[in-house]
C-alpha cells in the first residue's frame, strides 16, 4: 500500500505506508530527524535505529505537498496469547510530530490513520502503552484506555512491564470476537512479550 490522499487544514496532506525497510532514503531520513527532536540519542547511539523485523514494521509518514513528513509512526504487530486464546494485536511506535508544525492537527490526523491501516490489516485489536500525559490525544484520535491493564513487554524470561513507569494502555478493539473479550483486557496484565529488539511498544 503507497498511501492514500487525505485532506486537513488548507492544505493536501498524504498518508504514506511503506514496510520499515523500504521507507524511500529522503522520508526516512525525515522521520529520523523527527524522532531526534523528541528523543535525542546518547553519544554512540546508532543513528537509524531499526525495529525487529520479526514484528512486521511498517512506517505511517504524514507528507504535505512539498515532500516534507510532518509526522512520523511506525506500526508493530503480532500473535499474542490471552485469556485461553491466541490474537492478532499490532500497536504504535515512535509517533512523533514535526516540533514546528504542532497543534494543527497533524498527529491526531497520522494517529487516526494508523488505527484504520491495522483495522484493515484484520488484527483483532489495536493496543500500545502511552505516558499519561497523552492518554486525551490518542482517546481524541479513536483509541481508549484500558483502566489499570499493564502491557508486559521483553521475554517471558526477562519481562518488561510498562507499570514500571506511570504509563497507560490504549486499545481499539475491532473484531467481534475481540470486542466480546473487552473486559478480559481491562484490568489485566497483557503479555505482549515483543522480544528483546522492541521491548515494549
Amino acid at each position: 500500500m503507497s498511501g492514500s490522499e487525505v485532506t486537513h487544514t488548507a492544505f493536501p496532506t498524504r498518508v504514506v505506508r511503506h514496510p520499515e525497510a523500504d521507507v524511500p532514503p529522503e522520508l526516512r531520513a525525515q522521520a529520523l530527524r523527527l524522532q531526534e527532536q523528541a528523543w535525542p540519542s546518547e553519544p554512540g547511539e546508532a543513528g537509524d535505529p531499526s525495529h525487529d523485523p520479526a514484528l512486521a514494521p511498517y512506517s505511517l509518514l504524514l507528507v504535505d505537498g512539498a515532500g516534507t513528513v510532518l509526522a512520523a509512526l511506525d506500526v508493530l504487530s503480532k500473535e499474542i496469547g490471552h485469556a485461553g486464546e491466541g490474537w492478532r494485536v499490532a500497536g504504535l511506535s515512535r509517533v512523533v510530530t514535526d516540533r514546528t508544525r504542532q497543534r494543527a492537527g497533524h498527529g491526531r490526523t497520522l494517529v487516526a490513520a494508523a488505527l484504520a491501516e491495522i483495522r484493515a490489516d484484520g488484527a483483532d485489536l489495536g493496543i500500545f502503552t502511552c505516558d499519561r500525559p497523552l492518554r486525551g490525544f490518542y482517546t481524541s484520535a479513536g483509541w481508549r484506555e484500558l483502566p489499570g491493564s499493564v502491557l508486559v513487554g521483553g521475554t517471558p524470561e526477562a519481562p518488561f512491564p510498562s507499570d514500571q513507569w506511570d504509563k497507560v494502555t490504549m486499545a481499539a478493539f475491532l473484531t467481534p470476537r475481540a470486542r466480546a473479550a473487552a473486559p478480559r483486557f481491562t484490568g489485566a496484565r497483557i503479555g505482549l512479550y515483543p522480544g528483546d529488539v522492541d521491548r515494549l511498544w
